[in-house]
């Protein structure tokens, strides 16, 4: 497999806070890793350098063998990688289907086509029936099934995927987790950034982990899972005991 990604020595700072430190890591096309870590670990900072909402002060990210440093954001998109955020940020006064049409029109100004390659995502994230709703009117857990849809009408080639399972019931995580699961099957490179170890060790086959801006562990679930410096960092002392199953 080719390299999806290659972050090399990334840095970022606000004023005296350094929210990533020399940060190195690769992603393999269509694999799906894992980047977690305490809150103010740097995870969503380092979604903002790689997708062009950030620029790091040094180092550099390489999309399917492209430096995209210095692209704007719709660059980055239009270049294969999309994202969701960690706080859904829908059009409100507009339906999900206006919504969704606006990342489909990256590829394709027709509006029929565009409609029929947004009612495709709204379909796969199981949003048809509200397609004709106000996003604002949609629960938080389908606004953010609405910024999954968004984002895979782009047709993206790298999709990053900040926090898509936050506030979901157990129900809901596993239907998460079997659709995280059906975007690799599809072949789609996939960096996510969650909190929630169940759902990172169903989907994820690496993990990079981060804390205070800094790498601090990286390889297989089972391998970080039992890595002393993340489980003092992150996990804490009982999870190392807890079932494959669990959370922290």
């Amino acid at each position: 497999m080719a390299d999806a990604l290659v972050i090399k020595n990334l840095n970022k700072r606000f004023g005296g806070l350094h929210a990533v430190q020399d940060v190195s890591f690769t992603v393999r096309e269509n694999e799906t890793l894992a980047l977690i870590g305490p809150n103010g670990a740097g995870k969503t900072t380092a979604f903002n350098l790689i997708t062009g909402f950030y620029r790091p002060d040094t180092g550099s990210v390489s999309a399917f063998g492209r430096e995209i440093v210095g692209l704007r954001p719709h660059d980055v998109c239009a270049f294969g990688l999309a994202r969701t955020f960690q706080v859904a940020k829908p059009f409100g006064g507009m339906t999900v289907l206006a919504n969704v049409m606006t990342g489909a029109f990256l590829r394709d100004r027709r509006p029929d086509a565009a409609r029929e390659k947004a009612r495709e995502a709204i379909d796969f994230v199981g949003l048809s029936a509200r397609e004709n709703a106000a996003a604002r009117d949609l629960t938080s857990i389908d606004q953010r099934r609405l910024e999954m849809a968004r984002a895979l009408a782009t047709q993206p080639r790298l999709l990053l995927l900040d926090e898509v399972m936050a506030g979901l019931n157990p129900a809901e995580i596993d239907q998460a987790v079997a659709l995280v699961g059906k975007l690799s099957s599809r072949g789609l490179t996939i960096v996510i950034v969650e909190h929630l170890m169940r759902a990172i060790m169903a989907v994820a086959k690496h993990i990079i982990v981060l804390d205070h801006g800094q790498k601090i562990a990286e390889g297989s679930p089972k391998d970080v899972v039992e890595n002393p410096e993340v489980i003092r960092a992150y996990l804490g002392s009982g999870y190392v005991h807890a079932p494959a199953g669990g959370t922290s």
